[in-house]
């Protein structure tokens, strides 16, 4: 059914809006039947977003207890990584998809033997060659899951390289992902400043030194631009993580 001429159209179904319109954005107008089935798809993408987080959490927890790791890495690098994914997209569901990529980026090591995973000390060659296909098991679980097609990209080139040396698949350059370039940089800053068994946790400014120094060889040169102009509030959730007290930095 068409609109009569005397009455405003619904711009969703066509259909004429017999009283004053539900709901109105600039010249386009909604009946209610359509506001209404609207809310109820946004309340269902709501909760299934809750779902889809709960159940990243929930993988990342799995893998955390079987490496005996109790630290929040994982949460940390997905957060931090939304903070420059935001210099190149607000689009909410890449977002998500990178976050979840980020969070994600190790679930592989599930599949890793407990004598690779767990071994206190150097692994041999074999091992790191068994250690090296983390990726591609972590891809395999996720890709699965429609929903996490993008993060599941992200969790299969996280250990590629600028330059071609990284693997699984030697990808450089843009052959790389954005979003996986942005999250090595992230990687390195929270393995570099946080506690080992083996030593502390470095400075900021010494993770900083070792990013610059690697930009073009194992991190993307607009990466680390990226890096560089949020450094601010990096340094600062550095800072939160290791329970110091936020540094402000001098303008200039």
């Amino acid at each position: 059914m068409q609109a009569r001429n005397d009455a405003p159209a619904c711009s969703l179904c066509g259909h004429a809006i017999p009283a004053a319109p539900f709901a109105r954005e600039e010249d386009r107008f909604c009946c209610e039947a359509c506001f209404l089935k609207q809310r109820e798809q946004h309340d269902l993408q709501a909760e299934r977003d809750r779902a889809y987080l709960a159940l990243a959490e929930a993988l990342v927890a799995a893998l955390d207890a079987r490496e005996q790791e109790t630290g929040l890495h994982s949460q940390r690098v997905a957060c931090h990584t939304q903070v420059l994914a935001r210099r190149f997209t607000r689009d909410p569901q890449l977002l998500r998809q990178i976050y979840w990529g980020a969070l994600l980026h190790d679930i592989g090591k599930v599949g890793i033997p407990d004598a690779v995973l767990l071994k206190q000390g150097p692994l041999t060659e074999d091992e790191w060659a068994v250690m090296r296909t983390h990726p591609e098991i972590g891809h395999r679980i996720l890709v699965s899951a429609s929903f996490m097609a993008e993060a599941a990209e992200i969790v299969l080139c996280h250990e590629e390289r600028f330059d071609g040396t990284g693997y699984p698949r030697g990808l450089s350059g843009e052959a790389i992902p954005l979003a996986t370039r942005l999250f090595a940089v992230i990687d390195t800053l929270d393995a570099m400043t946080s506690d080992r068994p083996y030593r502390k946790g470095l400075s900021f400014d010494a993770a900083k030194e070792e990013i610059l120094h690697l930009a073009g060889t194992q991190f993307d040169p607009l990466a680390v631009e990226a890096f560089g102009a949020e450094e601010k509030t990096l340094r600062e959730m550095v800072a939160m993580k290791c329970g110091m007290a936020p540094i402000t930095m001098a303008a200039g």
